[in-house]
């Protein structure tokens, strides 16, 4: 089953700040980390974020148990860089028939790897301390965005759990129907891509019945919306992206210091 609910201490002082605060000094320290792609600035900016995880009441176990699937990510993108570079410059440390390793290909794979997860991590962080509703109810209160649309991806999101629950059921009413792959990977491949089609079509019907239950509401209605709960942007708020700033500015700062830095274009 896939979690989403928000998991870190609310008493934590990073974790109290306004959901918007948070996601835009998420947004703006993870877009200067991807103008580079040399290995020095996404450590260092790891490194900050992990130092600074206990301000936002996260545990390293949990964050690990969130973060699993960027490592697998990062297992295929060391596979891929390591097969298919274009560029393969600096000594040969591995030379196995078509199989060529250099050096130059080992730096830009572990840049690559280290911004997956620089950038990651900070979306990570936001949506383990931010309540779903409190980020739409900001959303609405403090960055104007249309109710509609704050409203509608609040409640897509709250509905992404129950496509692990869907595929489980498939899968089980699948094996009691006796369809099972066995061994046999092509099978296997077969089998996973039907489950994921029987679970899309799921998905776009859940979708649209809610759309129409939604609507039906008057959540598409013209007038204004009241709120329940005020979110407040406060001068600690704009501390926090400021904050985001300089951090992003000091990664890239020392990488620049360093002669590492390389722009992606």
């Amino acid at each position: 089953m896939i979690a989403l609910e928000p998991v870190a201490d609310p008493r934590a002082p990073l974790a109290r700040r306004n959901p918007v605060a948070k996601l835009a000094a998420a947004l703006l320290f993870s877009f200067a980390l991807v103008v580079t792609v040399d290995p020095v600035a996404p450590a260092i900016a790891i490194a900050m974020e992990l130092a600074l995880l206990p301000l936002f009441g996260v545990r390293y176990g949990m964050l690990l148990r969130r973060t699993w699937p960027l490592l697998i990510g990062a297992v295929g993108v060391m596979v891929a860089m390591v097969l298919f570079a274009a560029e393969r410059d600096g000594p040969v440390l591995l030379s196995a028939g078509p199989l060529v390793v250099t050096s130059g290909v080992l730096m830009t794979t572990l840049g690559l790897v280290l911004r997956m997860f620089a950038v990651a991590l900070p979306g990570v962080i936001v949506f383990a301390t931010t309540d779903a509703t409190d980020l739409a109810d900001a959303l609405i209160q403090n960055v104007r965005a249309p109710a509609r649309f704050a409203i509608g991806a609040l409640a897509a999101f709250r509905l992404v759990p129950l496509l692990g629950q869907e595929w489980q059921m498939i899968s089980m009413a699948r094996r009691a129907r006796g369809v099972e792959a066995g061994r046999n990977p092509v099978a296997k491949l077969k089998l996973f891509v039907s489950t994921a089609f029987a679970l899309l079509v799921g998905a776009i019907r859940r979708g649209s019945r809610l759309a129409v239950a939604m609507d039906a509401r008057g959540f598409d209605a013209g007038t204004p919306r009241t709120v329940a709960r005020r979110q407040h942007f406060t001068a600690a708020d704009a501390a926090l992206i400021a904050g985001a700033l300089l951090l992003a500015a000091i990664a890239l700062g020392v990488s620049i210091r360093l002669g590492t830095f390389q722009l992606i274009w």
